[in-house]
C-alpha cells in the first residue's frame, strides 16, 4: 500500500473510534434509567459519572443526542446540582427555538401543509359560504397562514374570500407576538386579494364559546390543533384533565373540521426506561433530519437544537407539573378524540400519495409519506416523526 493511501485508511480508524463512543454510550444510558427506575440511584449516578468522563466532541447528532440524555439523566438524579429545564420552556427564546425546528424540519413543514389542506376541504364542502374562519390555540409556525392565504386566493378566484383567525394567547408575550403577526398577515393577504381579520383573545378554558371566540352562523367554523395538546395536563397529573377538557370544549363549538397534528412518540405515561428508550430513538431521528439539511455553523439549526435540547431534558429529567412535554402515539389521539364525540375524517391514501410526490420531487428520498389509520404520517428513514389528522 503506498504511503498516499494511508491517510484515508487512518482517517476510517478515526471515525470509527468517534462514532463507538456514542453507540456504547446508549445502553449505558438505558441501564442509568433502569437503575433509577428501580430506585437504584448509586448505581445510576456512577454510570452517569463513567459517562461523563468521556469526550463527547458533540460534532454529529449521534453525539449530541447522547450528550443531551446524558444531561437529562443527571437532572433526574440530582435537580439541585443540575436543575432541569422547566421554565425555559415557557420563555420567548424557546418559542424562538419551536418556530425554527417547525422550518428546519420537512416532516414538522409537511405537516402543517396537510392540516390546511382538511381546512380547505372543509371550506370547499360549503360553496354556499364565502367565509373561512379559523381558531388557533397556539399559533407555531406562522409560515402555515402564508400558506393557507396562498391556497384560499389560487383555488377561490372567482369569489373574493373572508378569513377570519381567532388566536388565542395565554401569556403578554404571546399577544405581543400575534400583534406582529397580524400585522404582517393583514399586509399579505390584502396583497393576496383575501379580507382578512385576525383576532387575538385570551379566555379561561372554562370560558370558551362561540359567542366569546366571535362565531358566526354563516361561515366555514375550523379549530386547528397543532403541537398544542401534548403540552396540556391529561388524568395522569390532575383531575382537571385540561387536555380531554379542551377537546370537549372545541366539540362544543360545532366546527366542521378540528385539525390534529402531534409528534409520534410514546412519551406520557409509558414506564421511565421506556420513555427514554423513545427519546433516543425519536429525537435522534429529528436531529438527524435537522442536520441533513442545515451546516453545523447554521444559527438557526443551533437555536432549534437549543429547543431540542430543552424539550428532551424536560420530558426525561421532570415528574408531574413540571413534566410539560407529554407525547402520545396516533393510536391514543384517536382514542381521546372518540372519548370527546369526534369523528375520524380520512385525509385519504391520495393525500398522502400527493405529498410522497412532492418529497420526490424535491429529492428527499429520506422521507416518506403514508396512510395509517386515517392519519396522514411524515416519516424520516421510517421513523414517523409527525401526524396530522382531520375531525368532526
Amino acid at each position: 500500500m503506498s504511503p498516499v493511501q494511508r491517510p484515508p485508511v487512518k482517517s476510517a480508524k478515526t471515525r470509527v473510534r468517534r462514532s463507538s463512543v456514542s453507540i456504547l454510550c446508549e445502553p449505558l444510558l438505558l441501564e442509568a434509567a433502569t437503575a433509577i427506575d428501580e430506585g437504584r440511584v448509586d448505581v445510576a449516578s456512577e454510570i452517569l459519572r463513567r459517562l461523563s468522563a468521556v469526550r463527547n466532541p458533540m460534532s454529529n447528532s449521534k453525539q449530541k443526542l447522547m450528550g443531551y440524555m446524558l444531561s437529562a439523566l443527571k437532572s433526574r438524579v440530582s435537580p439541585i446540582d443540575y436543575p432541569p429545564p422547566v421554565a425555559e420552556l415557557f420563555t420567548e427564546e424557546h418559542v424562538s427555538s419551536v418556530r425554527s425546528l417547525y422550518d428546519l424540519s420537512r416532516c414538522f413543514e409537511l405537516s402543517f401543509a396537510a392540516a390546511n389542506l382538511a381546512i380547505w376541504e372543509a371550506a370547499s364542502e360549503q360553496p354556499s359560504t364565502n367565509k373561512l374562519h379559523v381558531i388557533d390555540f397556539d399559533i407555531g409556525r406562522e409560515e402555515q397562514y402564508d400558506n393557507l392565504l396562498d391556497d384560499l386566493c389560487r383555488r377561490r378566484k372567482r369569489n373574493q374570500l373572508t378569513l377570519k383567525i381567532t388566536a388565542l394567547a395565554d401569556s403578554i408575550i404571546a399577544a405581543e407576538r400575534l400583534r406582529m403577526l397580524k400585522d404582517r398577515l393583514s399586509l399579505y393577504a390584502a396583497e393576496k386579494g383575501v379580507r382578512l381579520a385576525f383576532n387575538i383573545v385570551r379566555q379561561k378554558l372554562s370560558e370558551l364559546s362561540r359567542d366569546s371566540l366571535g362565531c358566526e352562523p354563516d361561515e366555514v367554523l375550523a379549530v386547528n390543533l397543532a403541537f398544542k395538546l401534548y403540552r396540556m395536563p391529561d388524568e395522569s397529573v390532575s383531575a382537571e384533565n385540561t387536555r380531554d377538557e379542551l377537546l370537549r370544549r372545541v366539540k362544543g363549538l360545532a366546527p366542521q373540521v378540528v385539525t390534529l397534528v402531534e409528534r409520534e412518540m410514546n412519551g406520557n405515561t409509558a414506564p421511565f426506561p421506556m420513555r427514554v428508550e423513545e427519546a433516543l430513538a425519536y429525537y435522534g431521528a429529528l436531529l438527524e433530519s435537522i442536520q441533513s439539511r442545515f451546516s453545523w455553523k447554521s444559527s438557526e439549526r443551533a437555536r432549534a437544537e437549543e429547543g431540542l435540547r430543552w424539550k428532551l431534558g424536560n420530558s426525561v429529567a421532570c415528574e408531574g407539573r413540571d413534566r410539560v412535554e407529554r407525547c402520545e402515539v396516533f393510536g391514543k389521539w384517536r382514542t381521546r378524540m372518540g372519548m370527546a364525540g369526534f369523528e375520524l375524517k380520512p385525509l385519504g391514501r391520495d393525500v398522502a400519495k400527493s405529498y410522497q410526490e412532492i418529497v420526490h420531487c424535491q429529492g428527499l428520498c429520506e422521507i416518506t409519506v403514508k396512510e395509517e389509520n386515517g392519519g396522514c404520517c411524515f416519516r424520516w428513514l421510517g421513523r414517523t416523526l409527525t401526524v396530522t389528522s382531520a375531525w368532526h
